[in-house]
Formats: C-alpha cells, sequence, structure tokens
C-alpha cells in the first residue's frame, strides 16, 4: 500500500510521494491525489504546495500532490518538483484540458482539485475527505457557507453570476448545489473517468457536475473558504467569455425547456387557430377568426416547429459530441433527428403545400388573372405558404442534421489517430 515518506530532512517543505512499486514499476495507487492546474503560477504555487504536503502529512493520509501545467514559461515546473511536488506537462491548452489530464494521471483513488493561486485553503479538505470516504463520488466546495473574505470574489460573480448559473443548475439539473463554479472539489477518480468528461475550456466545471447528476452519482456540498489570490497580474478567468461559455452549455443541456415546450406550445396554437380560422364561417363567433389572425396563427405555426427542430438539433449534437449520459426522456429526439421520416415527413408537407398554392394559382389562371376576393384567396393560400414552410425547414433539417453527424464522425476519425500520441508527459528531474 502506498506510505507517506519524509525526504530532505533539511527542507522545511515536506516531500510527500507514493511509494510501493507495482508490476510495471509506475507507483502503487494512493488515496488522495491533490491536483492543481497550473499555468505561470510560481509567484503562489509554493504557499499552495506546502499547504498540500501538510494536509497529507498532518492527517496521515498516504497521498501525493500533482501539478498539471499547462505550459508555464516562469519556472513553475521546477519549483514543483523541488517543493515534492509531481508534475506533468499536459499540450492541449485550457483550464479543462489541465484537470482531465491531471485526473488521468493521478494515482489517487480520490482526487480533489484546487487552484494554485492561493484562493483554496488546502490545510482544510478533512470535510471533502470524509464525504469521500463515506461514499460520495463529488464533493463539491460551497464559499457562500464556508466565507469570502473581502475583495475575494468581485461583486459581479457573488452577486450576479454565480447565484444566477447556480440557480439555472439546480432548476434544470437537480441536486444540492447552491455554489455550482466552486473550484475546490473532490471526486472519486474512477466515477469521473466513466464520465468521459471532454470540454477543454472553463465550462469543464459544469461538465463535471451536470454529467455527475445525469449519471446519478452520489453529491454532496461541503462548506470552504475562499480568500483573495495571491496572484500579481489579472487572473486568467474572463467574466463574460466565461459566464457565457458555463451559460450556453447548461443551456445545451435544457433543450426541453429553452426549445421542446416553448415550441410545442406555439406550433399547437398557431395550428389550433389556424384550423378554427380556416373552418369557422366569419361573423358566426365573437373569437377573431379573419385572415389577419390567421396569417399570424401560420407565422406561429412556423415559428414553432422551427423551435422544435432546434430541440432535435441540440439534443443530436450533444448526443453526437459524447457531451451527455443517455437520457430516456430524450432518446426519442436522437431516434427522429437520426429518422429518414424527418425528411419524408417535410417532403409530404411542402408537396401537399405546393399542391393547394398551386391549385388557387390555376383558379386565378382561370379568371384571367382578375381580381380574386381577397378573403376567399388568403384563407386558401395561408394554409398553403404554412406546409411549404414546416415542409422545407423539415427538409433542410433533416439535410444539417445528417451534414452534423458526418462532421462529427470525421472529427472522431481524426482524433482517435491523434489520442495515440500522449496527450500529457511526467516531468522527471
Amino acid at each position: 500500500m502506498s506510505t507517506l515518506t519524509m525526504t530532505n530532512p533539511a527542507s522545511e517543505r515536506a516531500h510527500c510521494t507514493s511509494t510501493a512499486p507495482r508490476g510495471n514499476g509506475d507507483t502503487a495507487p494512493a488515496e488522495l491525489t491533490i491536483l492543481m492546474p497550473c499555468l505561470n503560477e510560481a509567484r503562489t504555487l509554493a504557499a499552495c504546495i506546502d499547504q498540500a504536503l501538510a494536509f497529507l502529512q498532518n492527517s496521515g493520509i498516504a497521498g501525493e500532490v500533482l501539478i498539471a501545467d499547462n505550459g508555464s514559461i516562469d519556472g513553475s515546473q521546477a519549483l514543483a518538483r523541488s517543493l515534492g511536488a509531481r508534475v506533468i506537462h499536459v499540450y492541449e491548452r485550457g483550464y479543462g484540458a489541465a484537470l482531465r489530464a491531471g485526473i488521468e494521471a493521478a494515482r489517487g483513488k480520490f482526487v480533489i482539485m484546487g487552484d494554485s493561486d492561493q484562493s483554496y485553503d488546502f490545510l482544510r479538505l478533512e470535510p471533502f475527505v470524509q464525504a469521500l470516504r463515506s461514499g460520495h463520488e463529488l464533493v463539491v466546495g460551497n464559499r457562500f457557507q464556508g466565507g469570502i473574505a473581502p475583495g475575494a470574489m468581485p461583486r459581479l460573480h457573488r452577486y450576479l453570476g454565480n447565484p444566477v448559473l447556480s440557480f439555472i443548475g439546480r432548476r434544470f439539473f437537480g441536486g444540492p448545489l447552491r455554489d455550482f463554479h466552486c473550484g475546490l472539489r473532490g471526486f472519486s477518480r474512477s466515477a469521473m473517468l466513466r464520465l468521459d468528461l471532454i470540454t477543454p475550456g472553463m465550462e469543464f466545471a459544469s461538465e463535471m457536475i451536470v454529467k455527475s447528476l445525469q449519471a446519478q452519482l452520489r453529491v454532496a456540498e461541503v462548506p470552504t473558504t475562499l480568500a483573495k489570490d495571491g496572484r500579481d497580474r489579472p487572473p486568467h478567468l474572463n467574466t463574460w467569455r466565461d459566464g457565457w461559455r458555463h451559460l450556453r452549455y447548461l443551456l445545451l443541456y435544457t433543450p426541453r425547456w429553452l426549445f421542446l415546450y416553448p415550441g410545442l406550445v406555439l406550433a399547437l396554437l398557431g395550428l389550433l387557430q389556424l384550423l378554427f380560422a380556416h373552418w369557422a364561417t366569419p361573423g358566426a363567433t365573437r373569437w377573431p377568426v379573419g385572415i389577419h389572425t390567421q396569417l399570424f396563427a401560420a407565422a406561429a405555426l412556423a415559428l414553432g416547429w422551427q423551435t422544435l427542430l432546434f430541440a432535435l438539433g441540440a439534443v443530436l449534437a450533444r448526443h453526437c459530441a459524447r457531451l451527455d449520459t443517455p437520457h430516456p426522456r430524450e432518446r426519442w429526439a436522437i431516434r427522429w433527428a437520426q429518422s429518414p421520416m424527418l425528411a419524408l415527413g417535410g417532403g409530404i408537407a411542402a408537396a401537399i403545400g405546393f399542391v393547394v398554392c398551386a391549385g388557387l394559382t390555376v383558379q386565378w389562371s382561370r379568371s384571367g388573372f382578375g381580381a380574386l376576393d381577397p378573403e376567399i384567396a388568403m384563407r386558401q393560400i395561408i394554409p398553403g405558404v404554412a406546409l411549404m414552410l414546416i415542409g422545407t425547414q423539415s427538409l433542410l433539417a433533416s439535410i444539417f442534421f445528417a451534414a452534423l453527424r458526418s462532421a462529427f464522425d470525421s472529427s472522431r476519425h481524426v482524433s482517435g489517430r491523434e489520442a495515440k500520441s500522449a496527450r500529457w508527459r511526467e516531468i522527471s528531474e
């Protein structure tokens, strides 16, 4: 079993490694890996590593400190190695890419990840370890419960961005989390690997939680503190760019609320009004049935149908990109998006609409292309145009969905060949 060993006793900093050998010459798995992504963090990295190693020593946990370096040019790698941390170089750029490579390289059964900018206290990881040992597969810190130091979080993040995104996350995905974007998290390494996390940027934080909730992992939240970071430069996080990336990622997982339900309501209301206005006798009812309401109803039907097609496209794109775990309530959307019935139905609707419009043209020619009764003509032409619109939309959507699948298949084939080369390599002394 992994053991905690002390080296270089003259040094003021502890050096923690896992030492039991395996058959392939690597180091045996430890109980805990403390993982820190790093990009030019030499100013704060030493204090974070010292805290993490001190926690392992004081708690008697067999573990390691792992630095996933994303291309630092300030000497962070050598500094980390000199302090006793293990360092891997991650070639793919991005917060998510560094963490994914770190999770893959980790030797611990459990992993606790946190930024290396001194904003999180690595001496106080015991609640995370206890929750993980009790069977939880993802444990997220709550900075609002633990305490946020003055100046540690911008007001826009504290009072708008984080509460709004956390509310959206709870509303659409459930779970107990009230701080969706806390960067201090613990998890079972094997559980995270099963989720097949793939996003390279800051939205990785959302992907981890959303997929965990979808997969029905045991998720918990524990209080943690947030201190003002020790950087002498602006943070890598961009408020609007990364906030939008998080939001659009959450919306990608909620096509039912964003597209399906609004589109379904709009299309049904438009269809009912269109049918009622077409068959009802003007003046026989107080409900408006004139050609003007019929025109608005046709527009609502076409817009609602287009929105439904967006829902199919969102589910298909997410499925092709391997961003989700299978969900029974959305499998029908994947089947429809991949089925020839969409193109067939669209072709039939467009053909019927064309016949209706052509019939009016024939009637017009028989009258010598003279004046027509607008009430009668529009009652015929509006449903025909609506059918042509939704039929054409369906045909174009089916072509687009086929192209989308083909693009993802080609990309996956290229990525599979590139994956044969290492995504990261360990830096040794």
